[in-house]
Order: structure tokens, then C-alpha cells, then sequence
């Protein structure tokens, strides 16, 4: 580019208000408190998906947790997991549900892979179109926490199976899954699978879902979980999520005692660098 460009008034002042705009833009963020990069966020002490107890209620792990291999697990893109079998009984008979658990934390541009598509690239194919159901969780094992402002809707709180306390994510009980009916080659039971996220300390049924409630604008932190239950025993899409509630009954309390408290994160009391909880107290100092 020739000197006299640069030195020229028009480029200059076009130079001048892309660099306003930008200076604006940075400014108007900042009011507004948008976050447009997410900060990750673990469960307190880092505890992981996999430290959920084998046994929760009357369901029992059998046999070993699935090891992904390295394939797998870079398709997975996350090494928070956890993929186990649960037997139980339920109307009487033994049944076995299969159990997975995967977490993800700051800015990720996908939502993990989901049954229609992972069970299918593994060559089961789809015989029923998929469904959202309510999972009918039993309430009376919950109670309110009346400590959290209840304008936006009751937080529910529960004990783990050591007594530990723990906060449900918001919207619990109206809690759904989406569940989808399978065909195994060779088998000729049909598999149900369902599965339900939670984000940011909310529940969402769809994959689509996640992406507004984790990725919120004025959230300095994004965190995702989905949860999944496969069975070849369930008669129904509502049969399988039936037997989900019944095993997150107690098994939900657990699941959260593996992600971080969303409440806590929100005030800014965790984790220690939370921007939010240094805020509060740069503020504090200057009054």
C-alpha cells in the first residue's frame, strides 16, 4: 500500500471508525456482562462421573464399567465418562439397564453424540420415531432448598448415599427424555435407548436444547452432562423411563455430586477464581 493511501483523510477516518467499533464493541460487553468465551468448570475436588456408586437402590452394577477404546474415545471427546450395566428387578422380573454418563465443560462447539446417530453408525437401524417422554421421578425423595430465591421455580435437594447434601438442577420435576426404538442385528428384541442433559444446572431432553442453556451470554462458565439409558427389556418408550426414574430415584443425587453446583457457581462462591465471586468482593472493598 502506498504511503499517500495510508496518510490519505478518507482512510484514516476509516481506520478511525473500525477502531471506535471495536473499542465500542469491547465496551458494550463489558456493561452488558457478556461473556462471549466460556471458562471450564469440574465437580468440587474433580470428582468424575465414574465415582457414581455401584450400587444405587436396588440396582446393582454387573461386571466391569465399558473401557472406550482410543478410537472411541476421540470420537466421545471427552475421557469424564462412565458406561455401565445395572441389573434390577422391576414388575417382578430381573432386567438390566445400561447406564452412560459423559460431561463437558467450557467451549465446545458440539453436543455429543446421541443414540440416532452413534447406535446407528454401529449398525442398528431406527424402528420407531423418537419421542420426548416425561420421566416419572418420585418428588417425595427431594425437598426445597430454602435457602435460593424461589422466583424462577423451586430447587430441589437431595442426600447422596453417604448423606451428602446436593442441589438438583432446575426443572427436575417436569423432567423429560427423548427415546428412541432400536433394531439389533441378529436380536430379535428391540432395544430402547432415551436420554435427557443437564446444562448449567438446568434438565434438557434434546441435544438441540443444550446450546441455550449452557451457553448463555452473561454465564462466565458452560458445562454440559448427558445422561443415557439403554434397555432391551423395556416395552415401551415410557416403560424405559419408568425404570430411569426409578433408578434416579437415587441414583440422580449421585450423578450430581459429580458436577458442579450450579447455584454456587451463579453467586460466585465457586470455584475459588469464580470472576463473579472476585467481583462481588472488588466491590466490597471499595464501599
Amino acid at each position: 500500500m502506498k504511503r499517500a493511501t495510508l496518510t490519505s483523510p478518507a482512510f484514516i477516518a476509516a481506520f478511525a471508525a473500525l477502531l471506535l467499533g471495536a473499542v465500542g464493541l469491547r465496551g458494550a460487553v463489558r456493561i452488558l456482562g457478556i461473556h462471549l468465551a466460556k471458562l471450564p468448570v469440574e465437580a468440587p475436588g474433580g470428582r468424575q462421573v465414574h465415582a457414581i456408586p455401584f450400587k444405587i437402590g436396588a440396582w446393582e452394577r454387573q461386571g466391569s464399567d465399558e473401557v472406550l477404546s482410543a478410537e472411541a474415545l476421540e470420537e466421545l471427546d471427552t475421557d469424564n465418562y462412565v458406561s455401565r450395566l445395572y441389573v434390577g428387578t422391576w414388575e417382578g422380573q430381573p432386567v438390566g439397564l445400561d447406564f452412560h454418563a459423559a460431561y463437558y465443560t467450557g467451549m465446545i462447539d458440539t453436543v455429543p453424540h446421541v443414540p440416532e446417530r452413534c447406535f446407528v453408525g454401529g449398525g442398528m437401524s431406527i424402528t420407531g420415531a423418537s419421542r420426548v417422554v416425561k420421566v416419572p421421578l418420585d418428588m417425595s425423595a427431594f425437598s426445597p432448598d430454602t435457602t435460593v430465591d424461589a422466583e424462577n421455580g423451586v430447587v430441589w435437594t437431595a442426600f447422596t448415599q453417604d448423606h451428602s447434601r446436593v442441589r438438583l438442577p432446575f426443572g427436575v420435576e417436569n423432567l423429560r427424555m427423548n427415546v428412541t426404538r432400536f433394531a439389533a442385528p441378529g436380536v430379535s428384541q428391540e432395544v430402547y435407548a432415551g436420554y435427557f442433559f443437564i446444562a448449567n444446572g438446568s434438565v434438557a431432553p434434546k441435544a438441540e436444547d443444550v446450546r441455550s442453556l449452557a451457553f448463555k451470554l452473561t454465564d462466565d462458565y458452560a458445562y454440559f452432562a448427558k445422561v443415557q439409558f439403554t434397555s432391551f427389556q423395556a416395552a415401551s418408550a415410557e416403560d424405559l423411563a419408568a425404570q430411569a426414574a426409578d433408578f434416579l430415584r437415587e441414583g440422580l443425587p449421585e450423578i450430581m455430586r459429580c458436577l458442579p453446583d450450579w447455584v454456587e457457581v451463579q453467586a460466585g462462591r465457586y470455584p475459588e477464581d469464580n470472576p463473579r465471586g472476585r467481583a462481588g468482593a472488588a466491590r466490597g472493598q471499595s464501599q
